[in-house]
């Protein structure tokens, strides 16, 4: 059932975002005076279509994208007898270059608008929660496995990321920090300051679901949140343990490496309860749990913002994620960053919440807005980013190429965009089956 409710938020996003990418084109294309002659979400075959004025309007059954046909345009339908014939004053290709420059945009600047609008209304709405960089600089971390061989170690205290201050717990591995060149973390550690640099390669475990819990998170006191059901131990819910035996403790991380040495033992607790010291006895089970669920004491901060606060911010969340998946691109194409990392729609599935959350929804919705407009800005030949690069030769050099160089180009284009469509599967696939 998660997986048809996620399945379900990739249907409607995806639908949402090829209906205003090719609404763009449409409208840019409809306002020159140009004949569109389809306009489909979704590729054949059709599920229903109806036709008003000059164009026809359809769904298709593969929801995998969408396209408008635009008359005299050289596109993904190859309409070659077409082109044969005189150009007429209401095709493509006889309006002037910035004309055809600007439809050719319409859906990347749709898509950004939707995007930032998407990403404004959030901030202003919900504002931002955040743990605190404190925690991590006073309390220290717990180092999980990938932590550990990064180098860092548990009770390690992270005082700047990249040589600089920070002020939340995630700047510690978020995209921003990662993507640096030679990113590195400096940290205090038995009183000595050190720098741990990233080892090269290590983006790529940002892929792994599980990567915040096998990296790093905050030391953090905690309480007993409620005693599990069919368990009988003298703990109630609030109860701070301060004591195992006579070793003090302030930290969960602490209590778990103490308690493993009394595994299949009973173990005397010290624990503090409503302003009252209280000595109990519990049985350690042989997997070193007593049988309680934990309540962590770190109180997240938040940001508030109005609304002309939030369109800023906002915005500048929109392109922060354009920018970080630029650099990721670039890193890919340098070495740093593996091929494995790209996924297609079984990948995107994984984005949406498995239980419907609105604000969720709109978040990813948001992002991928963001990053279709970066990808379909790519000068590839059959993208819009191929058809701008010719576009803006035709505007410097005063001639358009020619109409066989442009359906070879096409062609060419839709060769890798097919070819990279099949490796995204075959990564999507590999890593359902953990390959």
């Amino acid at each position: 059932m998660e997986t048809i409710v996620q399945i379900a938020q990739l249907l409607l996003a995806l639908s949402l975002l090829v209906g205003i990418h090719e609404g763009g084109h449409m409208l840019a294309a409809k306002m020159f005076g140009m004949k569109v002659e389809k306009f489909f979400i979704g590729f054949p075959p059709t599920l229903f279509s109806f036709k008003k004025g000059e164009t026809q309007y359809g769904l298709g059954a593969i929801p995998l994208g969408g396209f408008v046909k635009i008359s005299g345009m050289i596109d993904e339908s190859m309409d070659k007898e077409q082109m044969k014939r005189p150009p007429e004053p209401w095709e493509f290709r006889s309006k002037p270059a910035w004309q055809r420059l600007i439809v050719m945009l319409g859906g990347v600047i749709v898509n950004v608008i939707a995007g930032v609008i998407a990403f404004i209304i959030l901030t202003y709405n919900l504002g931002e929660t955040y743990l605190p960089a404190k925690y991590v600089k006073e309390n220290g971390i717990v180092a999980g496995p990938l932590a550990e061989e990064v180098g860092f170690r548990t009770g390690d205290k992270i005082l700047k990321v990249n040589g600089q201050d920070f002020d939340r717990v995630s700047d510690i591995w978020s995209g921003e920090t990662l993507l640096n060149e030679n990113a590195y973390w400096t940290v205090e550690r038995n009183g000595e300051t050190i720098d741990i640099p990233m080892p090269k390669g290590f983006i790529n475990e940002l892929n792994d679901e599980d990567f915040q819990l096998n990296f790093i998170y905050p030391q953090y006191p905690f309480a007993v949140q409620s005693v599990a059901e069919g368990i009988d131990i003298p703990l109630k819910s609030g109860d701070k343990i301060v004591k195992v035996e006579e070793k003090e403790i302030s930290f969960y991380s602490e209590f778990q490496t103490i308690i493993q040495t009394y595994a299949g033992q009973e173990a005397n607790l010290l624990v503090e309860r409503n302003g009252q010291f209280v000595p109990i006895t519990v049985q350690v089970r042989e997997d070193s749990t007593i049988g309680f669920y934990v309540a962590s004491l770190l109180t997240p901060s938040s940001d508030k913002y109005s609304l002309a606060e939030a369109i800023p911010r906002g915005t500048e969340k929109a392109f922060s994620a354009v920018v970080l998946n630029a650099k990721a691109l670039g890193k890919m194409f340098g070495g740093d960053v593996s091929p494995r990392s790209l996924s297609g729609p079984i990948g995107i599935v994984n984005m949406f919440p498995k239980t419907w959350d609105w604000n969720q929804f709109w978040y990813t919705t948001g992002f991928i807005s963001m990053i279709l407009a970066f990808m379909n800005l790519l000068p590839i030949p059959a993208l819009d980013g191929g058809h701008v690069v010719f576009l803006l030769y035709e505007m410097i050099s005063g001639s358009a190429p020619s109409d066989a160089f442009l359906e070879g180009a096409q062609k060419v284009g839709m060769v890798i965009l097919l070819g990279l469509m099949v490796f995204v599967f075959g990564n999507d696939i590999m890593k359902l089956f953990g390959i």
